[in-house]
Parts: C-alpha cells; sequence; structure tokens
C-alpha cells in the first residue's frame, strides 16, 4: 500500500514550490519531510525528485505520485468531512414507515422544510411492511413510524405529534347528518369504506361495533382518501374518517361516533442515542399543523 503522507508531501511542494515552506503548512521539519520521502523511495526503489540547485524538480516517477495526491487526497479529504458529519449527526437516512393512510399530507408539509434544514439527509417513505411497522422498526427497516395506534414495545418509544377526533363521514344530505351523534345500531342500515387495514386495527369496530356487538350492513374498502371521500358525497357509503380530512371536503360533514373516539398520531422510534437530525426531524413534526 502507498503510504499518504509522501502524496501529501508532494502536493504542499507544488503548491508551494518550496520544501522549507511546504514543511512549515505541514507542522514538520525540514528533515522529517526528507526523511519521509526517503523512506518511501527506499520502499518503492524509485526516486521522486531531484534538486537542481535550489530547486527542486519531481522524476517521472514523482509527477505520477503527484498526478495521484490530485485525484485520491480531495477524495480522501472529502470522505473524512463526511464521516465528521456523521459523528455529528448532519447527515444520514431517516427511513419513515406510515401506518396513518391520511397522514401523507402531513408528512409532506414537514418534509419539504426538514429538507431544506438538513440537505444532507435522505429520507424515504414506505408503507408495505412485511409484519407490520412495529417489527419493520424493530428490525431496522424503518427508523420511524407514523401511527394512530401505538403498541408498547421494549426498545421503542412513542412521541405524540398531534391529536385529533375520529368522526362518521357522511353525505351532508344524509339522515345521520341531522343527528348529534351516531349510535352502533345506525350502522345496520349502511355500507361503510375504509382504507385496506385488518377490522383489528380499525377503532369503528375495536372501539364502536364490536363492543356494542353491531356491525354495518356492509363492508368495503378504498386504498385513497379521495376516492373514499368521494363515495361518501355520493351517498353510497359512510366512513369513520379523521375529523382534520373534513375540512375542506365537499358534500361531506362529520357527525360524532358514539360519545366520542379521541385519537393521537405517534412517532415511534427505537430508544437510545438518537441522531441530531432524527430528533430534529420529530421536534419539527410538533411544530407542523395538521
Amino acid at each position: 500500500m502507498i503510504d499518504l503522507q509522501p502524496l501529501v508531501i508532494l502536493r504542499e511542494i507544488d503548491r508551494t514550490s518550496s520544501l522549507t515552506e511546504a514543511a512549515d503548512r505541514l507542522n514538520l521539519t525540514q528533515s522529517a519531510v526528507s526523511h519521509a520521502v526517503r523512506r518511501f523511495e527506499e520502499r518503492h526503489g524509485v526516486t521522486l525528485w531531484e534538486r537542481e540547485g535550489r530547486k527542486l524538480r519531481l522524476t517521472p516517477a514523482g509527477e505520477y505520485l503527484l498526478g495521484l495526491a490530485a485525484r485520491v487526497l480531495p477524495q480522501l479529504e472529502h470522505g473524512a468531512s463526511v464521516l465528521e458529519d456523521y459523528s455529528r449527526g448532519r447527515r444520514g437516512a431517516i427511513r419513515v414507515g406510515m401506518e396513518c393512510h391520511p397522514c401523507q399530507d402531513w408528512l409532506m408539509r414537514l418534509v419539504d422544510p426538514f429538507l431544506v434544514e438538513w440537505p444532507d439527509v435522505d429520507l424515504d417513505v414506505t408503507s408495505a411492511f412485511q409484519f407490520g411497522g412495529l417489527a419493520a422498526l424493530l428490525g431496522h427497516e424503518i427508523d420511524l413510524l407514523v401511527t394512530p395506534d401505538p403498541i408498547e414495545s421494549p426498545g421503542v418509544g412513542y412521541r405524540p405529534v398531534f391529536d385529533y377526533e375520529l368522526v362518521l363521514a357522511v353525505a351532508k344530505d344524509h339522515p345521520l347528518a341531522r343527528v348529534g351523534q351516531v349510535a352502533p345500531s345506525d350502522m345496520a342500515r349502511e355500507t361503510l369504506i375504509t382504507y385496506p387495514v385488518p377490522r383489528e386495527r380499525l377503532d369503528i369496530y375495536t372501539r364502536f361495533l364490536v363492543p356494542a356487538h353491531a356491525r354495518p350492513r356492509r363492508h368495503r374498502t378504498a386504498e385513497t382518501t379521495d376516492l373514499m371521500l368521494r363515495l361518501v358525497a355520493s351517498g353510497r357509503a359512510v366512513s369513520a374518517t379523521p375529523d382534520w380530512l373534513l375540512r375542506d371536503a365537499k358534500g361531506v360533514t362529520g357527525v360524532r361516533i358514539g360519545s366520542g373516539i379521541q385519537k393521537s398520531i405517534h412517532l415511534g422510534y427505537r430508544t437510545g442515542a438518537l441522531p441530531r437530525y432524527l430528533e430534529e426531524f420529530m421536534q419539527l413534526a410538533e411544530t407542523v399543523d395538521i
């Protein structure tokens, strides 16, 4: 392997045109510089420079090594800077897992200012988990989990970022739009539309219908919020929806489900020392309105 010190020495001599000044800039004595070069020459069986009076003239081997220094040293210096960024938490990657289908717009409002503040941190968002969001977090597939249903587990912490109420979205001319709150028995005549999530993860079932031994007339799913609300507005279905999604929805209103289903969106993370950029991402999330 080629030692780096002779490359650094040759580059400084080329920059300063002086062995003495190069030694000063490298915080070495002139004899130490000469010794380092002589040791390199003996090891590789080459001569790097020849003296012409008080000047130094590089040999072909020296010219080659100088060219090598010009290519290699900037990359190594950049690598050192990158490693320093990692050590200070200025560079890295955040993989965000989503268990909250309607949170995409909120997340995008968070992403833009974060990327401006942390240009060297990559960010990726996924909702495809082989074994669920918590397993993906514990398995280091993701670094943060956006979830309305935090599951306690050793090594995992949760930070609430905003609260909301789950309401029943109905068309504005739907009979249920005129009631103060929906009873479980009211759902027997309705088609309920939800995201494609297992029923045991749906609060409309676990906290409202199942305890009352009730169920909707029909249950169907939709992949997107826009399609779901369009079907609700047309009177074809009702949907358990976060209240914030109905603020600008046309032809749709929200009705309280029973005595109210209060929820919070949480950010799940692996406990321990967190990189600065991950900590600041979570702090920023607490300031972005839904």
